[in-house]
């Protein structure tokens, strides 16, 4: 069976380590199903670092460094070196559209490992959906509903 490969910033990924209320729950279904083995997260080794801290987010604390490492150690989660090819095609992709420049490195990520799915919160970046790459990506939030989140939504709204 192929895998469903997303990319994801490093906004989700601070979102779900910090349990953060509203986006943690929309991440919860894309890890689950990367538990069950469907899905693939990529991202940049940048997210690696860059997941420390994260403007407008909660700074994560030296406290949680063994849990985090732990965590990107999933077999579900694939990083992609953040090389010199990578960094010219993310200047590029700034000098062409103005994303901002670590926001760059994360479409130019998606875009040499041919990702077409891009998870964030970022709504800046979601505007770019559709309009940036070859096929285009498709730039959102991560979307799948969890089990429990799905008997939850039948339960607040029957008529679903």
């Amino acid at each position: 069976m192929k895998k469903e490969r997303r990319y994801w910033d490093t906004d989700c990924f601070v979102a779900w380590l910090n349990k953060e209320y509203g986006k943690a729950d929309k991440c919860k279904g894309v890890i689950q199903e990367a538990e069950r083995g469907t899905i693939e997260i990529i991202t940049s080794t940048l997210t690696i670092a860059e997941v420390l801290y994260l403007k407008e987010h909660k700074k994560i604390v030296p406290e949680k460094a063994e849990q985090i490492a732990r965590f990107f150690e999933n077999k579900y989660i694939l990083p992609i070196v953040l090389d010199r090819y990578i960094a010219e095609m993310a200047r590029t992709i700034y000098w062409g559209s103005n994303i901002k420049p670590k926001d760059a490195v994360h479409v130019a990520s998606a875009m040499k490992a041919k990702i077409i799915r891009f998870d964030t919160f970022d709504k800046d970046l979601i505007t770019f959906s559709g309009k940036i790459g070859n096929p285009a990506l498709i730039i959102g939030e991560p979307n799948i509903l969890s089990q429990e989140n799905f008997q939850y939504e039948k339960r607040q709204n029957p008529k679903k």
